[in-house]
């Protein structure tokens, strides 16, 4: 028996408008008979160098806080919207004076009353081995600038593992990571902080699950969960889809593995500096509702303190992550893996008492393979953008003596469109998982392409069954029209008619 042919790779310029138009710019979709080029200019490797371009677009945008922004006065940073937390940090952390994370307590005056880092344990690895890479003394630049330049070149090494990982995760949809590549949000907001790293570690687990090796997948979630904590969240989606599809060795199998990874590496931290390793969730459940959430309109508008934010936060994840399990058992297909891993870390961030504008590089990728469609994705990223100017006008204004820059009630508003913008593609995948149909990446028939052990696997359980409809009985011919009275047209006799 004959083996189909490999499916060809989705051109976006063939199936999205957006894409086709933006394709001007470089001469247009490419024709259906276009040759594919050099074989080296693979679809990874030009993602790749998009990436990089793009990333250095955005180091470059914080260059008037790299020649003085950072260092003189609190507004300069903010009115050019430059600020980034790793060069403020590298001696507020007391990397600068050669201190352990977690182990060495930092002095009071350093910190501004922080005593132990405040990140996770992965995080704070990644944090001392920039600072081993930064040379020390009074040197020119500063070490404070080339901490930032050595933390930007290890953050732009995971920013193409995202995009690289976004393009080989839909095997036939490589352009898809272009949306990665060229997201704006992620140029202007990928050196603020760490959270490139978790990224780039989700997106390697989302990987190696898409090729079948759960333990794998497992372990690279666990580590990513001890860079940050959002990543566990995807093991929500796992234990439904797999639920649905019968695939409890899978599930298990993952979950062993980010079990095994995250203690690895928390335990010996744990074990030796207990009140150091603590201060990551102790900071998390004591901080006060801050920039970007609604909790803060509601704080700000009703003069609220708010005591009870985590309660209310918390009760709003679990219905949330209820009524997302809901949608995946009583979809009248099962959903694909990134679409409800994109809605249960949506929802986290929607609801958490924060929202700080590194936080959209959560969602890109997850975006990314959840709705591939461009005039979405731009959307999304224009309110993203516009945030990202509002927070920094509103921190200007604050700063400024005569404080120029975004008032209260703009800074609202800002909040507000961005809030909506994810909550739009939201409703989008929301609308795909009920209307199948319109999923872009099922359009040519795939299932869940980055589902791995889900890929085709036929439902076990759910809360409602899919309809069977009857199908026609096949022909071993070409039915090219039929005849006015209704009835098939008799084929030639060279034709067979076995089915």
């Amino acid at each position: 028996m004959a083996h189909p042919s490999p499916r060809a790779a989705v051109r976006p310029t063939a199936q999205d408008e957006v894409a086709a138009a933006g394709s001007e710019l470089i001469g247009g979709p490419t024709g259906r008979r276009a040759a594919s080029g050099h074989p080296w200019w693979s679809p990874a490797r030009v993602i790749a160098l998009v990436t990089i371009g793009m990333f250095a677009l955005g180091m470059a945008q914080k260059a008037p806080c790299y020649e003085s922004g950072w260092f003189q006065g609190p507004a300069a940073q903010y009115t050019h919207a430059c600020y980034s937390d790793i060069p403020h940090l590298y001696e507020g952390r007391g990397f600068a004076d050669g201190l352990v994370p977690y182990f060495d307590r930092i002095p009071a005056e350093v910190s501004g009353g922080m005593e132990y880092l405040e990140y996770p344990v992965l995080t704070g690895l990644f944090m001392e081995v920039a600072a081993w890479l930064t040379p020390g003394g009074t040197t020119d630049p500063s070490p404070a600038q080339t901490y930032w330049l050595v933390n930007a070149a290890l953050l732009m090494i995971c920013a193409v593992i995202i995009a690289v990982c976004v393009t080989r995760i839909h095997r036939h949809r490589p352009w898809d990571g272009l949306l990665v590549a060229l997201a704006p949000a992620l140029a202007l907001t990928a050196t603020i902080n760490w959270d490139l790293l978790a990224g780039a570690l989700t997106c390697a687990a989302l990987l190696f699950w898409s090729r079948g090796r759960s333990f794998g997948a497992g372990i690279l979630l666990g580590l990513a969960t001890a860079a940050k904590l959002y990543p566990v969240l995807l093991l929500g989606p796992l234990l439904v889809l797999c639920w649905r599809a019968g695939r409890w060795r899978a599930f298990l199998t993952a979950t062993a593995g980010t079990i095994v990874a995250w203690l690895a590496v928390n335990l010996p931290v744990l074990i030796a500096a207990r009140e150091g390793w603590a201060k990551f969730y102790t900071f998390s459940e004591e901080r006060p509702v801050d920039f970007g959430s609604l909790w803060l309109i509601i704080a700000q508008r009703t003069d609220a303190q708010l005591e009870s934010v985590n309660t209310y936060a918390t009760g709003l994840v679990v219905l949330g992550c209820a009524g997302i399990a809901l949608l995946g058992f009583a979809a009248p297909r099962r959903p694909r893996l990134a679409q409800l891993a994109f809605l249960v870390v949506a929802l986290f961030i929607l609801t958490n008492k924060v929202y700080s504008p590194q936080y959209v590089l959560w969602l890109i990728p997850l975006a990314v393979l959840a709705r591939p469609r461009w005039r979405d994705f731009l959307v999304w990223q224009c309110c993203e953008v516009l945030y990202f100017l509002g927070i920094w006008m509103y921190l200007a204004f604050l700063n400024s003596e005569n404080q120029q820059g975004l008032p209260t009630g703009g800074y609202q508003l800002a909040i507000i469109l961005h809030l909506l913008g994810t909550l739009y593609l939201c409703c989008v995948v929301i609308r795909d998982v009920l209307r199948p149909e319109y999923d872009p990446v099922r359009r040519d028939g795939s299932d869940d392409p980055g589902g791995g052990v889900l890929d085709g696997a036929p439902d076990v359980f759910a809360l409602r069954r899919r309809k069977q409809t009857p199908q026609p009985a096949p022909t071993a011919f070409v039915d090219w029209g039929l005849p006015g009275d209704g009835t098939l047209p008799t084929p030639p006799d060279h034709v067979s008619r076995e089915t």
